[in-house]
């Protein structure tokens, strides 16, 4: 008998069906990937898992009995945890790795009243080596790495014995080093009896780790795959189409560049670097976290400051004191935590579609100060259709998108007026294959601007750019590459 079986279980959301009488079984010591487009029905499933939301119909089993959580503290107790893609809420500032290492233990009532520093330190120390960590316990959680929040969540799975654990895109905004770790991790839990459903879309994690994959589309499991897996089928039953080619057809560099860096430096002491981007090129600088693709993406966007070096836009000197200037001379950019640089909070009114695609152009699009809205909503609706959003409309919520749909609303904002430089950081993150696909094609559809692309993951690099340029210690590569079948090499510029 499995572990966790989940038997034609459905939910829905007004005349949306989320779920449609989905079934999925979990053994102990077993890791299950979990694949599927944005919207395929994902999180669904592990929010009912985790106790926040309740199904419509169906039933789980768990460790042969049923199995209905009603929160997520009742999901914990009972051994299912869940590790969120966002590890904001696993902590807080102010509090130490070893108060978040037991914050369950105390918000548990039966925890005692008064407790010594020195209790406590021994505690989340017992419990970190137990699962095999080694954190620094006095240290400020404001302070922790992605990964090493993670490990704190993973820590009270441990604590608490969990039977299952679930991960949801865990290796989303961490290094690569910091994902072999956790892999290792994964392993050790793996082989010590623990069931792991995991949640991502990058087939590196899956390749590393999973025993099974199980593919979801249109909130029901259309696949299901044993190692060795074969990732081109998996993609093709998540996508519900034949895999395009994933690589570009190799655009070469025509005319004078649009943008030009000399001699720069990000930080003080580094390494010089020079490179150049030419009209309806894409190139991508990849690198690992910390490696500097941000800082320079931010320095060309004027909200950072270059150590050294100049800079050139269609051959003049460029040097923005900040975004409204760099967005003033047609360079534009997409942050990389779309949260927090580019959507408003979900209670605010401009949290719609059309709203968060105008709101760097209002000063173009409305210069009299009167919000009258046609220009808002013809260039949505055509963001819409171009980037194939699925949304209910130009008023949809950005809220109620999928991470991979809210991802295209901001592509269309900066594809809404004409630019010369358009700059990505992290554009795929959190994105399912088949909306990468839809991006990619949107981001070179653009023959008239340069692209510029941070990103960690080299398989995304290969899928998007004309060249790659790697970043290390805040320092171009003497190297560039270009993602054609033969890999090729050439002097860079600087």
């Amino acid at each position: 008998m499995p572990l966790l079986k989940i038997d034609r279980l459905s939910r829905s959301f007004g005349p949306t069906r989320a779920l449609a009488e989905t079934s999925l079984e979990l053994e102990s010591g077993e890791i299950v990937a979990l694949m599927g487009a944005n919207g395929a029905g994902k999180s669904t499933l592990v929010n009912i898992l985790s106790g926040a939301l309740e199904a419509d119909s169906g039933q789980i089993i768990f460790g042969g009995s049923p199995y209905k959580a009603r929160s997520p503290a009742e999901a914990g107790r009972a051994g299912i945890v869940t590790v969120h893609q966002s590890t904001d809420r696993v902590g807080a500032p102010g509090l130490t790795v070893a108060d978040a290492v037991l914050l369950n233990r105390y918000a548990d009532r039966s925890a005692p009243f008064f407790v010594s520093r020195r209790t406590v330190r021994r505690q989340a120390r017992e419990i970190l080596t137990e699962a095999g960590f080694d954190l620094p316990l006095d240290l400020d959680f404001a302070d922790l790495s992605a990964a090493d929040r993670q490990l704190v969540a993973i820590a009270r799975a441990v604590a608490r014995k969990a039977s299952v654990l679930i991960l949801d895109e865990p290796t989303a905004s961490i290094s690569g080093p910091e994902s072999e770790r956790l892999y290792r991790i994964l392993k050790r839990l793996r082989g010590e009896g623990m069931a792991i459903l995991y949640i991502s879309h990058r087939t590196a994690d899956l390749q590393a780790l999973a025993d099974r994959v199980v593919v979801m589309r249109g909130g029901q499991v259309v696949g299901n795959f044993h190692r060795p897996v074969d990732f081109e089928k998996a993609i093709e039953a998540m996508i519900g189409r034949p895999l395009r080619s994933a690589r570009p057809d190799i655009r070469k560099a025509a005319g004078g560049p649009i943008f030009e860096m000399r001699n720069a430096a990000l930080l003080p002491g580094a390494a010089p670097f020079g490179f150049e981007v030419h009209a309806g090129e894409v190139v991508a600088i990849s690198g690992v976290l910390g490696a500097g693709k941000s800082r320079l993406l931010s320095a060309i966007f004027g909200d950072k400051r270059l150590a050294g070096g100049t800079m050139y836009l269609d051959g003049r000197p460029y040097a923005p004191g900040s975004v409204r200037e760099a967005i003033d001379a047609g360079v534009y950019m997409a942050a990389e935590d779309r949260h927090r640089s580019s959507l408003m909070p979900a209670d605010w009114p401009g949290n719609s579609l059309a709203a968060t695609i105008s709101m760097p152009h209002l000063s173009t699009w409305f210069p009299s100060g009167f919000l009258l809205g046609r220009r808002e909503q013809t260039e949505a609706e055509r963001a819409i259709h171009r980037l194939g959003i699925r949304a209910s409309g130009p008023n949809a919520a950005m809220a109620s998108l999928s991470g991979g749909n809210q991802q295209k609303v901001i592509l269309g904002r900066w594809n809404a007026e004409p630019s010369r430089l358009l700059l990505l950081d992290e554009p795929f993150q959190g994105v399912d294959v088949g909306a990468r696909h839809d991006i990619i094609a949107a981001i070179r559809a653009n023959s008239e601007r340069a692209t510029l692309i941070a990103t960690s993951d080299p398989e995304e690099a290969l899928e998007v750019a004309d060249r790659i340029l790697f970043i290390d210690h805040h320092t171009l590569k003497p190297a560039t590459f270009s993602p054609v079948s033969a890999p090729t090499y050439e002097a860079a510029a600087g």
